[in-house]
C-alpha cells in the first residue's frame, strides 16, 4: 500500500495517453478515409489532404506529453517512485483535462478535417481556409494541455 500514490498517478498517465490517443486514432482514421477518396480521383492532391488528415493527431501527442511529465515528476523514470496518496490523486486529476479534451476534440476535429478534405477536393485553392477551420478545434485541446501541464507542475510544489 506504500505505492498507492504512484498507482493513482499512473492511472492518470494511462488515461491521458489512451484517451487522447484513441481520439487521435479515430480522428486520423476518419480523415484518412476521406483523403483516400480524394486521392483516388486526383493523386496530385495527396500533400494537401495529408495535412488535413494529420491535424487530429496532435491530441495524442499532447496526452503523451502530459504522461511523460507526470512519470518524470513521480520518479518512475528515475528517482524515488514513492509519493503520497494525496499527491497521486492530484496527478491523476492533472491528467484528466487532456484525457477528456483530447478524446473529444480529436474526434470533433476529424469531422472538420473531413469537411476540409471535401473543400480541397472541389476547390484546392481554398486549402488555407480548410486548415483554419480544422485548426480552430485544436484550441480546446491546447487549453486542456495547458491546464494539465500547469496542474502537473503545481502538484510538485505542494507539501501533501
Amino acid at each position: 500500500m506504500d505505492n498507492l500514490g504512484v498507482v493513482f498517478a499512473l492511472i492518470g498517465v494511462a488515461l491521458a495517453t489512451f484517451m487522447a490517443g484513441i481520439g487521435s486514432a479515430v480522428g486520423v482514421g476518419k480523415a484518412g478515409v476521406a483523403a483516400s477518396g480524394v486521392i483516388a480521383e486526383d493523386p496530385s492532391k495527396f500533400g494537401k489532404v495529408l495535412i488535413l488528415q494529420l491535424l487530429p493527431a496532435t491530441q495524442g501527442i499532447y496526452g503523451l506529453l502530459v504522461s511523460f511529465l507526470v512519470i518524470t515528476q513521480i520518479g518512475v523514470l528515475g528517482g524515488d517512485a514513492n509519493i503520497s496518496i494525496a499527491k497521486g490523486l492530484l496527478y491523476f486529476a492533472s491528467c484528466l483535462p487532456i484525457a477528456f479534451a483530447g478524446l473529444f476534440s480529436a474526434i470533433a476535429q476529424s469531422k472538420a478535417a473531413v469537411a476540409g478534405i471535401s473543400i480541397v477536393a472541389k476547390r484546392p485553392d481554398q486549402m488555407g481556409k480548410a486548415i483554419i477551420l480544422t485548426a480552430m478545434v485544436e484550441t480546446y485541446a491546447i487549453l486542456a494541455l495547458l491546464i494539465s501541464i500547469l496542474s502537473v507542475f503545481g502538484v510538485k510544489g505542494l507539501a501533501v
